[in-house]
């Protein structure tokens, strides 16, 4: 591959790739709902040639930040730079370093692979020689050898989600934008996906801006953003977020949660948090987990339908981050009723 082929010339020096201040977004509302504030003053950046990952659940805020990225939403108010480039005031030059994989396909199931490459080269000018080139670099980085004439709607999941990053790929961009690109793939092929896009951020410089729903995705990447209820909450390496749960995690299943809670607190002093229907406690009274299992066991077996003790994933500290930033709002709540009163 050529020098050009593999990295695209930077437009503007500048090693955050992407930057982002008090950026907030508030869906106005209709005749019976107010208005939802999906971002708040959300700040963050993304060094260039990472990959990164932004999760959170369902609602957290990713998609619309996602959205804003693009260029598909405009935000209510905060600033953005990709590359160097004010992406709200010179969109077209901040949008040209920028490849998209959207959660849903973008590919034509009926055409072939080689026709859906050669209709997106062509919407960029691209034909001939230099199409063929491009795509033969596009393709470098996929399991597509010998499937170029096969139909998409012929290929696997994973084979056509790769489709689609090789369309991204012909442009060269510096920085890819996927939301979500697993939805739908089984574990093997997601692993493959994983696998390419960490190929990309080493061997061509580029950087990765994915969201994912999917913890487990994020162990091996560069950094995490945690998001929820629109903020965000912690961004770091995923060393250093399972580091702040410096001990294992203690995984209570039962069928009275609430007050099987409450005696862990009273009877225990164990910080105890409600996920679902389980409690959890991230660290352990005394600083051993296997001894406040016993002594769980041995006062409340009756209560205890299964329990588990290990080491704490990044699911572990998002749950962890959540419960303390919910803790933290209803005590500010709390002391802006006192102060008003």
């Amino acid at each position: 591959m050529s020098e050009a082929g593999k990295r695209s010339p930077r437009a503007v020096g500048d090693a955050r790739m992407i930057r982002i201040e008090a950026l907030t977004h508030v869906y106005p509302g209709g005749r019976r709902q107010p208005p939802r504030t999906a971002l708040a003053e959300l700040t963050l950046v993304v060094p260039d040639g990472t990959f990164a990952i932004l999760s959170g659940p369902n609602g957290s805020g990713k998609s619309t930040l996602f959205r804003i990225l693009c260029g598909l939403t405009l935000p209510s108010r905060g600033r953005i730079w990709i590359g160097g480039h004010d992406l709200l005031r010179n969109p077209a030059a901040a949008r040209a370093l920028m490849g998209v994989v959207f959660q849903s396909p973008a590919v034509d199931k009926h055409l072939s692979v080689h026709e859906n490459l050669s209709i997106h080269g062509a919407l960029y000018g691209l034909s001939g020689a230099a199409l063929r080139t491009r795509m033969a670099e596009a393709l470098a980085w996929t399991d597509l050898e010998g499937r170029l004439t096969d139909r998409v709607e012929t290929l696997s999941g994973g084979l056509a989600r790769q489709v689609e990053l090789a369309k991204c790929l012909l442009t060269r961009p510096r920085l890819l934008l996927l939301d979500e690109p697993t939805t739908g793939l089984d574990p093997a092929s997601r692993r493959a996906f994983l696998g390419a896009l960490g190929r990309l951020r080493r061997d061509l410089g580029m950087t990765v801006l994915m969201t994912s729903h999917i913890f487990s995705e994020a162990e091996s990447v560069d950094s995490v953003a945690i998001m929820a209820a629109g903020q965000l909450l912690a961004h770091d390496t995923p060393q250093s977020l399972r580091a702040r749960l410096p001990g294992d995690v203690v995984v209570i299943e039962t069928d009275r949660p609430d007050a099987l809670a409450a005696r862990l607190r009273e009877d225990l002093g164990a910080p105890v948090i409600r996920h679902g229907d389980d409690l959890r406690v991230d660290e352990a009274p005394g600083g051993d987990a296997v001894a406040f299992l016993e002594r769980v066991l041995a006062a409340y077996r009756a209560d205890v339908r299964g329990i588990t003790v290990k080491q704490p994933t990044l699911e572990d500290v998002f749950i962890h981050v959540t419960a303390e930033a919910s803790v933290a709002g209803r005590d500010g709540a709390e002391e802006q009723q006192e102060t008003a009163a």
